[in-house]
């Protein structure tokens, strides 16, 4: 019987996609470009928020699987999900929704009202993308990245600080460049069968997807650009050396172009940020240069 409840509760964690939580690292964006992050309580906030977080997308993921149960099928690899392969029951999976999804969201209304609109934001746009804004073309990308810029809202509410426009503004055209690029990496993967898996995909083109990629890979470094330089920022954080920082930001970006383009990767931004070595490399050097220009006294 122990065992049973057991593989249940694998699979359940599973179908909640941990290895996707990476995403809600965005939460620690106000942290980082604020000078909070040698302050460990607003650390503990950061980190209780980005936990919950995980939980509201670990529920999101699970409507959407029970959304997508036919499509999934006829997928070469989310065929083998838990439910789309059977191994998670859909009452299960339902009963578990239920269960984490308003536990997370009693959690984030427990730690201030704001982070709790947030968060019931964020549950609904993934409710409304699963069920409906996934099928509309554009609209299902900019819905994607409308879920990061709340992931950084929610990181500044946590810890009751103003989130920057300028990273919020950021992170929206970050996360329209690898939405597109995961949508052109689907169109290839799958070719004729695209629109059977993804009905959006029919109304893409690797031509179309490209000509999207490249504006708004010039917007996301001109932007960040900007940010750096920018005097609200120089007077806010107390130094004008972000501006160094943009070499990693141009080498990110350009070596994601080449997995997608050249290794024909990009279809999660996850694998490739958890697997690719100069991608991590340079993630790594980005942070600990941005903690040492902001944080750390010169």
């Amino acid at each position: 019987m122990l065992s049973n409840y057991l593989m249940v509760l694998k699979y359940v964690l599973l179908s909640m996609r941990p290895e996707q939580w990476i995403k809600n690292l965005f939460v620690f964006t106000a942290l980082l470009f604020s000078k909070n992050l040698l302050n460990l309580s607003k650390d503990i906030e950061a980190i209780t928020g980005f936990i919950i977080f995980c939980m509201i997308t670990g529920g999101t993921y699970l409507i959407n699987d029970l959304a997508d149960l036919e499509k999934d099928k006829l997928h070469p690899v989310k065929s083998q999900r838990p439910i789309a392969s059977g191994k998670l029951r859909k009452t299960t999976a339902i009963k578990m929704v239920i269960l984490v999804c308003c536990l997370g969201l009693f959690l984030a209304f427990h730690m201030s009202f704001f982070f709790g609109i947030i968060g019931l934001a964020y549950f609904l746009l993934n409710i409304g993308y699963s069920l409906y804004l996934k099928s509309i073309v554009i609209i299902d990308v900019i819905t994607i990245a409308a879920g990061f810029v709340l992931r950084v809202l929610g990181g500044a509410a946590v810890i009751s600080v103003t989130a920057s426009q300028w990273l919020v503004l950021c992170t929206i055209l970050l996360a329209l460049f690898l939405g597109f690029s995961k949508r052109r990496h689907e169109l290839v993967l799958l070719e004729g069968d695209a629109a059977g898996h993804r009905s959006v995909l029919e109304h893409y083109s690797t031509y179309f997807l490209d000509q999207m990629i490249s504006v708004v890979t010039a917007s996301t470094v001109i932007c960040y650009a900007l940010y750096t330089m920018s005097r609200d920022t120089v007077e806010k954080l107390g130094t004008s050396k972000l501006i160094y920082t943009i070499p990693f930001v141009l080498y990110g970006i350009f070596r994601y172009l080449y997995l997608v383009h050249q290794k024909e990767k990009g279809g999660s931004p996850t694998e490739v940020m958890l697997t690719d070595k100069p991608i991590i490399i340079n993630v790594s050097l980005w942070v600990i240069t941005v903690i040492v220009f902001i944080h750390i006294k010169h």
